[in-house]
């Protein structure tokens, strides 16, 4: 398997407010979190997996992860069949500074 670039393209400025309400907005759900625990932990990972983790269909797992797919904190890449997944630790440290700015 090619390995997925598991961070953003440009990460040197800040969050704008827009960018940094979706990113809120995606973190706002438990299933959510759950599923960036896990990605963080495991660094990607196919989307059976995260549904093997979660007691939701496959179907809302897919909807949580196309959520956080559109914050950014996401990122996906389609290899045959399966997509898979990892967290962009870039785009999460920035919102990690720009909380801690607060």
């Amino acid at each position: 398997m090619e390995p997925i670039l598991c961070a953003s393209a440009d990460d040197s400025e800040p969050l704008d407010d827009e960018t940094f309400a979706l990113l809120c907005k995606a973190l706002g759900h438990p299933a959510r979190i759950r599923i960036l625990q896990y990605l963080k932990k495991t660094d990607r990972c196919i989307c059976a997996k995260i549904v093997e983790i979660l007691p939701l269909a496959q179907s809302t797992v897919s909807q949580h992860l196309k959520i956080l797919k559109q914050s950014g904190l996401v990122i996906g890449k389609i290899e045959g069949p399966h997509t898979c997944y990892c967290l962009d630790k870039r785009k999460l440290d920035r919102f990690k500074q720009m909380v801690a700015a607060w």
